[in-house]
């Protein structure tokens, strides 16, 4: 009787079939699934930079590689964050697709961010002063809605007649939001009447908000009419879009709306989100029982 050892055979590890020929069009797929323009934007001008930076292609990059280039990178901590974010992001996706055989980015740690929301949020009077000097119609409809709805900017711009319906005295706006999310947000009766007053013999399926071409209004004019509207109240030039819908959160809280109240007319996926309003503006603190 033979007793010859049978060889042990490892298993091979198989990965998935790459769906990429080239860096490039890896990327192009990676930043393709981002359901949100805004995202693919600055992910893009992420990983030009970096693979601007390293001069070698995806698979030559080491771990060593990626940790020095965010280390070194310039900026506030929330754009050294993005950095590492988007980085990592591509990475990881490289290597789910079966593009790369390792995760570099998976041991690299996001920098925590400072939160400067406090510095973000304007005085209730401010907002209010941004829209009654807006001398244009379209233009004082629009920072209203950014207000009164704390809508993005993307969902402004997305905003179409079909989508507002009378609700009583005040309206209703269906919102296209982040990550493909649709949601209703009830209007005041303020914010409806002048919204209603734009309208004219617009069709169902036109733009609220139109350019002087016709179309729809894009972001970047949205934000030219509100740091003109910054400008002409006085406020800092950092003034933006973004600071309207912080404001609403803030001074709905301040007045005493449910806090998954405002959660859900901003479309935040969790509650923490709109908790860190109540922790940038406390109502309450020890020190105000101390006696100096």
């Amino acid at each position: 009787m033979s007793t010859a050892l049978v060889p042990i055979v490892e298993p091979v590890e198989t990965l998935p079939p790459a769906q990429a020929d080239d860096d490039a069009q890896m990327v192009r797929l990676w930043l393709a699934r981002s359901a949100s323009p805004n995202t693919r934007r600055n992910y893009e001008r992420e990983a030009r930079a970096f693979l601007a930076h390293v001069g070698k292609p995806l698979g030559s990059v080491r771990m060593g590689d990626l940790q020095d280039y965010i280390a070194a990178r310039p900026g506030s901590s929330a754009t050294v964050a993005l950095t590492a974010a988007a980085l990592k992001s591509l990475f990881a996706f490289a290597q789910e697709v079966g593009f790369l055989r390792f995760n570099i980015g998976a041991a690299v740690k996001v920098p925590p961010i400072k939160n400067t929301l406090a510095e973000r949020i304007m005085a209730e009077a401010d907002a209010l002063l941004m829209i009654r000097q807006e001398p244009v119609l379209r233009n004082r409809v629009l920072l209203t809605v950014l207000y009164g709805g704390g809508l993005r900017i993307s969902e402004v711009c997305g905003l179409r007649w079909r989508d507002l319906m009378a609700r009583d005295e005040a309206g209703q706006a269906t919102v296209f939001g982040k990550g493909g999310k649709t949601r209703a947000v009830l209007l005041s009766a303020s914010t409806w009447k002048v919204l209603t007053a734009l309208r004219g013999e617009a069709l169902a399926d036109a733009p609220v908000f139109l350019s002087r071409k016709g179309g729809a209004l894009d972001p970047s004019a949205v934000h030219r009419v509100v740091k003109a509207a910054a400008a002409r109240a006085g406020l800092p030039g950092e003034v933006s879009a973004h600071w309207l819908r912080h404001a609403h959160a803030s001074h709905s809280l301040d007045r005493g709306a449910p806090i998954h109240l405002v959660q859900a007319t901003l479309g935040h996926a969790s509650v923490a989100t709109t908790g860190r309003y109540l922790h940038a503006r406390p109502s309450e603190s020890s020190a105000k029982f101390l006696g100096i």
